[in-house]
């Protein structure tokens, strides 16, 4: 399984929400390639992902996907990401 955490630069947000679910897979038992990007290669950095993590600002610019795109509403928030990945991964 592939998931990708995007931002706008790929360097602050989607390096918190990476690390953030490394810690929630490993905690609900699942396994999965997890990295960091920009929005502008999220064409080509998810075209194979299975998730893709972000917050509202970058929902547009994700365009046409057949990953499932996670809306985080904080990104400090552990327990928020933890239950909508379970969610998505339920």
């Amino acid at each position: 399984m592939k998931i990708v955490a995007i931002c706008g630069a790929g360097i602050g947000t989607s390096a918190i929400l990476k690390v953030s679910a490394e810690r929630a897979l490993q905690r609900l038992g699942y396994r999965a390639e997890v990295t960091a990007s920009d929005v502008s290669s999220v064409t080509t950095d998810a075209d194979d992902a299975q998730i893709i993590l972000t917050t509202a600002e970058h929902v547009e610019a994700i365009g046409r996907t057949f990953a499932d795109v996670i809306v985080i509403e904080n990104i400090l928030d552990q327990e928020e990401l933890a239950a909508k990945l379970e969610t998505a991964l339920g």
